[in-house]
C-alpha cells in the first residue's frame, strides 16, 4: 500500500490554502462561460493571467507547505498545541511515555512524600510551641 502523502491532519491545515484555489478557480470558469466584459483578446488574456497564474503559484506553495508540514510531524518533535515555545515544555512522545511509568509510583517517590509529611509535621509542632 503506498504511502500518503497528506493525512487528516495536514489537509485540514492546508484547508485555507485550498478555499482560495477553488475561488480562484470559480472565478475562471464563471468569466470563461458567461464573459460579462466582453470578448477582447488583449483583455481576456490579462484578466485570465490575472486569475490562472495566482491559482498556480497558490497550487504548487499549498503542495510543498504540504509536505513540509507532513514531514515535520513525522520526523520532528511534536508538542501540544500551544506548547512548541514555551520554555521547559516537552514533546508529546515523551510526555506519554512519561504519564504510562506515572502510574505506578515508584519506591523513590513514595519516600519523598514521606519526608516532605514529616517535614510539614515538624514545623507544625514548632509553630505551636511559640
Amino acid at each position: 500500500m503506498a504511502n500518503k502523502i497528506f493525512d487528516r491532519d495536514t489537509l485540514l491545515d492546508l484547508t485555507v490554502n485550498v478555499v482560495p484555489l477553488f475561488i480562484i478557480a470559480f472565478f475562471v470558469v464563471a468569466f470563461a462561460v458567461f464573459s460579462p466584459f466582453g470578448i477582447d483578446p488583449l483583455a481576456s488574456s490579462v484578466q485570465f493571467g490575472l486569475l490562472v497564474v495566482p491559482f498556480v503559484l497558490l497550487a504548487v506553495l499549498t503542495y510543498f507547505a504540504g509536505k513540509a508540514v507532513a514531514g515535520a510531524e513525522l520526523h520532528g518533535e511534536v508538542y501540544l498545541p500551544g506548547q512548541a515555545g514555551v520554555r521547559g515544555a516537552e514533546p508529546l512522545e515523551e510526555s506519554e511515555s512519561e504519564s504510562e511509568l506515572d502510574d505506578e509510583p515508584s519506591p523513590s517517590a513514595v519516600e519523598g512524600d514521606e519526608a516532605s509529611t514529616d517535614e510539614s509535621a515538624a514545623g507544625e509542632e514548632k509553630a505551636e510551641d511559640n
